[in-house]
């Protein structure tokens, strides 16, 4: 009995470091951040993969001057491209310059 449960200790240890990883990635997979290095609130944020069509994030009441969000992806978008172009729409109407990102790196964060 006593082997049996050593036996099923290592055996539960071995699948917990497998799934630790796995489920860390999984969940960064789909997000990441938006820094505000502006003077203006970012009211929306814009998202495209051919930079003419665009779809935006809820980004609730906006981004503030200087504050850092995380945002996730909706489940919708699993098989869209790494890079997308982004724009940021400030409080005063006035529309940031397209920039490409690749979502495929790790810690992404986009300043604006």
């Amino acid at each position: 009995m006593i082997k049996y449960l050593k036996n099923a200790t290592y055996l539960l240890f071995a699948c917990a470091l497998l799934i630790a990883p796995v489920s860390h990635l999984v969940a960064a997979e789909y997000s990441f951040k938006v820094h505000n290095t502006t003077k203006f609130t970012i009211k929306k944020l814009l998202a495209s993969e051919d930079g003419k069509e665009y779809g935006f994030f809820d980004i609730g009441k906006g981004i503030k001057p200087g504050e850092t969000t995380t945002l996730e992806w909706d489940k919708s978008t699993d098989d869209g491209k790494c890079k997308q172009w982004f724009k940021a729409v400030f409080a005063d109407g006035e529309e940031s310059e397209a920039v490409q990102f690749d979502f495929c790196e790790d810690d992404l964060t986009l300043e604006f």
